[in-house]
């Protein structure tokens, strides 16, 4: 009677079956887990499955909403990238695995093989749109994971960092963010754009400290670089007079100069002393960006639209950028920011800074996933640093607090407030310390840190103030004005 009862019971369910319902299962099982199994009868298999997927989709939404910040961190973590690709494997293999049984369990027996081969072609198809976007979270984060592990230091060359206290009670980290001016007809790079951002590691109250490519006589590091430039770095023959953008070429090419650096890293290193000893303030990490490699970025973009407010002539062909809005390939955008043609060095820093305001703004998510592999490639071969990637954490944290609060002031050592042919050193220093003093979100950025020219909320662009030319030497002698160029909207 058993067998019997069986028997009877499996031929009922086999009359309820038919291929449209089967497949409606199939589909209802790939939103929401253990529906055909509950249909079928299958109670506890099918309770198990919805449970867990209900607990899938809360952990998912609570870390979504309630945890961002932990997933920030995460991002930047290699080991965390790894276990998120494999997880992302795993569970796409466990949904379609799931989607399979759900057909296999619903499919009527005994099905033409025409029927049987278009549903098998549905559910294989179905199963192709589920593990599609775990493919490719799986392949953006190998992706992501072999540029954040090239670009950042790792192992035994990268610098320690204490994770209780990744700023080893430092008050300020100071981060020297290095434009080089590499090119197809020239040797080596220039770093024609210095800058120090010094932020506060409670608060995240930044100042940035911008020094000029065309800044002479100044000192150089105790050591072998000092000895040979006791009076002030003279540069290398006449095509080097002895300007601050040399000096990282110069290390690279004199490994006499900073012994026991291996080559690649002997430009940062000596640049890094340099500038340390000009401001009289550490530096901690230096980030270096290739001008060239940011115009592979700009062409992974698809280009970067700008408003250009008069022509801008460049290259040997008689080229011209003209006025109006433009959408810039990486060679353009290039050539904006860098012509010489009827611009100063200031005009230069000022077009270079709207074209970086420009790329931030229009790199939103759905162009950035789309050109992902491209954007990570450029990446690699544009940006170096000596952050290592266990320091990452620590600093998503700090540019928290630098996007939410903080105050932005910066403070560029141009003419008139510093004359670059004959600095007065002791001024920069005293300017400097007179900036970084304040950690209380005052303005710090001019000499009389006038709230209308120094301070400025997180995510606004501010002036560079400066004292007018009458600049008596003494702070708060003199008016600040801006010198940094306002971008055509």
């Amino acid at each position: 009677m058993g067998r019997q009862g069986a028997y009877q019971r499996d031929r009922a369910r086999q009359s309820g079956r038919s291929l449209p319902r089967a497949l409606a299962l199939t589909f209802a099982s790939a939103v929401i887990w253990g529906v055909a199994h509950l249909a079928m009868g299958r109670r506890v298999a099918g309770a198990l499955l919805m449970s867990a997927f209900a607990v899938l989709v809360t952990v998912a939404v609570i870390a979504a909403t309630a945890f961002q910040d932990d997933l920030k961190i995460m991002a930047v973590k290699p080991d965390w990238v790894t276990g998120i690709v494999i997880g992302a494997v795993a569970l796409g293999l466990v949904w379609i695995t799931i989607v399979i049984r759900s057909f296999q369990i619903t499919r009527p027996i005994g099905l033409a093989f025409l029927p049987s081969t278009a549903a098998g072609i549905l559910v294989t198809a179905l199963c192709a749109a589920i593990v599609t976007p775990f493919a490719g979270v799986a392949k953006y984060g190998t992706t992501y994971q072999d540029g954040l592990t090239h670009i950042f230091r790792t192992g035994s060359g990268s610098k320690t960092v204490n994770e209780k206290d990744p700023w080893n009670g430092q008050r300020r980290v100071n981060i020297l963010l290095l434009g080089g001016d590499a090119a197809y007809n020239r040797v080596g790079v220039r770093t024609d754009s210095m800058t120090v951002a010094s932020i506060d590691t409670h608060t995240g109250n930044t100042v940035l400290l911008g020094l000029p490519r065309n800044l002479e006589h100044f000192p150089m590091p105790a050591g072998p670089a000092h000895e040979r430039f006791p009076d002030g770095f003279t540069g290398d023959g006449p095509q080097n007079p002895g300007l601050l953008n040399e000096v990282f070429e110069y290390a690279e090419n004199h490994p006499e100069i900073v012994p026991g650096i291996a080559k690649g890293h002997r430009g940062p290193e000596l640049l890094t002393k340099t500038i340390s000893g000009i401001l009289q303030q550490p530096i901690d990490y230096y980030i270096l960006v290739d001008m060239f490699g940011f115009a592979d970025i700009i062409d992974a973009m698809g280009g970067v639209k700008i408003k250009i407010d008069q022509a801008i002539p460049y290259g040997r062909d008689g080229g011209v950028l003209q006025p109006g809005y433009q959408t810039l390939s990486g060679k353009d955008a290039l050539w904006y920011g860098r012509s010489r043609t009827n611009s100063d060095d200031y005009a230069r820093m000022g077009r270079q800074k709207c074209l970086l305001r420009a790329v931030a703004k229009q790199a939103n998510p759905t162009k950035v996933l789309t050109k992902f592999d491209k954007l990570v490639s450029a990446a690699k071969r544009t940006i170096s640093t000596d952050i290592p990637t266990a320091l990452l954490p620590a600093l998503i944290e700090l540019s928290g607090k630098v996007k939410k609060d903080a105050k932005i002031n910066s403070l560029s050592f141009v003419p008139p407030l510093i004359h670059t042919g004959n600095p007065d050193f002791g001024e920069i220093r005293t300017l400097t310390a007179q900036a970084l003093s304040d950690t209380g979100g005052r303005p710090t950025a001019g000499p009389s840190a006038s709230p209308s020219a120094g301070s400025a909320s997180a995510g606004t662009e501010t002036g560079t103030p400066t004292p007018t030319a009458g600049h008596s030497g003494k702070l708060g002698a003199s008016k600040p004005v801006s010198l940094d160029a306002t971008c055509p909207s």
